[in-house]
């Protein structure tokens, strides 16, 4: 699937946490289709969620090697980015959740981000993670299968 079709068919987007990581680390191999996104969700043509598990997730090396400028980049894009909405984990996504979970027999980091997803009315999720199209509730795209 090329880009430009994901800004035809997607109204709003969740971020999944690989993707935001390749954006803010600009990975080689992912750059030119992750710039293409997040340049989308930055002129308004593709609003996009995150949640604090894409956070939690993305801060974890910073974190570890002390690196405060990536803590505030990753922060920075995740909660207060440009066409991004961060949304925080409730009761109701709890339960979306765990019906996930015990449908799809996903891990609990999983079931929430789908879960997150759902709850703020996201129809495509970005990740790479291609188990993850297994979940019928909305549609699942997988970076490594997107040519920019």
């Amino acid at each position: 699937m090329k880009v430009e079709e994901v800004f035809q068919q997607v109204q709003r987007l969740f971020l999944d946490t690989a993707p935001v990581i390749y954006y803010v680390e600009s990975h080689p191999k992912y750059r030119p289709v992750v710039d293409a996104i997040f340049d989308g969700i930055d002129d308004g043509r593709l609003p996009a969620v995150t949640s604090p598990i894409t956070l939690s997730e993305c801060l974890v090396v910073p974190y570890r090697f002390g690196d405060v400028s990536a803590q505030e980049h990753f922060a920075d894009l995740i909660i207060r980015g440009q066409g991004v909405l961060f949304v925080v984990i409730d009761e109701g996504i709890a339960q979306r959740a765990a019906e996930l979970r015990a449908h799809y027999n996903l891990s609990l980091t999983d079931a929430f981000q789908i879960g997150t997803a759902l709850v703020a009315g996201c129809d495509a999720l970005l990740t790479n993670d291609a188990t993850l199209k297994r979940v019928q509730e909305l549609g699942v795209i997988v970076v490594d299968e997107l040519e920019p």
